[in-house]
């Protein structure tokens, strides 16, 4: 890891299918298949599953790295089962977007 680099937050948003909201948080939570396939990856700290506190069926995950380089590294290195996983769970979402990735302040370094 570079000087600049800080542990970085991947966020997506998701609007749940009716439904399916509990097989989603099988899925997305804690032991879910996401968790399971970037468990072991060099970087990886752990993912949060939240609902949304207003809108029905809309969660936020953030995938926590040590910096965006252990982040694009693994998805490059395991793009085969990244494109699996997310293919079997396209069908409990009605949408899906990434928010991005923020860097936090608090780890990053001058």
């Amino acid at each position: 890891m570079s000087e600049a680099d800080g542990e970085c937050w991947i966020l997506w948003q998701f609007d749940v299918k009716a439904g399916e909201e509990a097989r989603f948080e099988r899925e997305y939570g804690p032991e879910g298949g996401w968790v399971q396939l970037f468990t072991g990856a060099a970087g990886y700290l752990g993912t949060e599953l939240s609902p949304h506190a207003h809108i029905a069926r809309r969660y936020l995950t953030i995938d926590r790295w040590t910096a965006r380089d252990d982040y694009d590294r693994f998805r490059k290195q395991h793009q085969a089962e990244y494109q699996t996983l997310d293919a079997q769970c396209e069908n409990l979402t009605e949408n899906e977007g990434e928010l991005g990735c923020y860097e936090i302040a608090s780890t990053r370094r001058s």
